[in-house]
């Protein structure tokens, strides 16, 4: 039974996350549909990543396992051909057996896109996060550089994390500015529910100048979610995809990269 790996990208804002729900709309609810009606069949797909109400992805990886073969390009357009229009196929694979989207995953990727303007967001609604203050990016970068490593990040979990451990290695937190727009990109080999987010109420505390860049790392060895900044927006988060083996020869750029503004 051949193993197929696929590239998904999504905008989340209509969506309550990934995961399937009981009524619920989500990403994997019609992408399944779609599947479904493509291959005529159920499938039941596993990601890399599953995001929250709101978050968007642009390269989400997904396998499943299918009876029948279809050319691969079939898995794209055809597939596409039912989805709709804030929910599309970008790539598909034939991969080994073994491989899966979640575990053999070393890293994830997420970036979080934001306006920094006296006035609120409008085209890019739902799309980009929004501070009405100036950034400090040197405070935001000094903060950032305290939270690189392997750490305990229990200050910065969701009450409802299902995480076995609280203890990730963040690898990069990168900060740039285009414009009025800033991205901040974190890579990890694993994140914990709502951490992004929570890290970005932290930088963002820092670069409003409501705390110090040492703060940070106060609220890490804290290690306790009272400590740091409240949640931030989901809008502006986007998954950009895990990172693979390079024999495995997965796609780890979709189209959707370049639209993403920095």
């Amino acid at each position: 039974m051949p193993r197929i790996a696929l590239g998904v990208c999504y905008r989340g804002s209509a969506y309550q996350g990934w995961q399937s729900q009981p009524g619920g709309r989500t990403v994997q609810d019609v992408l399944e549909k779609a599947l479904r009606q493509f291959a005529d069949q159920p499938v039941r797909t596993l990601c890399a990543g599953r995001t929250d109400t709101g978050v968007h992805a642009l390269n989400q990886v997904v396998h499943f396992d299918i009876e029948i073969e279809r050319e691969l390009f079939s898995w794209v357009r055809g597939v596409n051909r039912y989805l709709p229009p804030d929910v599309a196929v970008q790539w598909s694979r034939v991969v080994s057996p073994d491989f899966h989207a979640r575990n053999s995953a070393r890293a994830r990727r997420y970036a979080y896109l934001l306006l920094a303007s006296p006035v609120r967001p409008a085209i890019e609604s739902g799309q980009a996060g929004w501070v009405f203050r100036p950034l400090d990016e040197a405070a935001m970068r000094e903060a950032a550089g305290l939270l690189i490593g392997e750490h305990d990040f229990s200050a910065f979990r969701a009450a409802e994390c299902q995480a076995a451990s609280p203890v990730k290695q963040l690898r990069e937190i990168a900060i740039r500015r285009h414009g009025a727009y800033w991205r901040f990109e974190f890579e990890a080999n694993a994140f914990l529910h709502h951490m992004v987010r929570n890290l970005m109420g932290c930088l963002l505390a820092v670069g409003t100048g409501s705390r110090p860049a040492a703060w940070v790392a106060e609220v890490l060895a804290a290690r306790k979610r009272e400590a740091a900044a409240p949640t931030f927006a989901p809008d502006g988060l986007y998954f950009l995809g895990p990172r693979y083996d390079q024999d495995l020869q997965i796609p780890e750029r979709t189209a959707a990269f370049d639209w993403l503004p920095g």
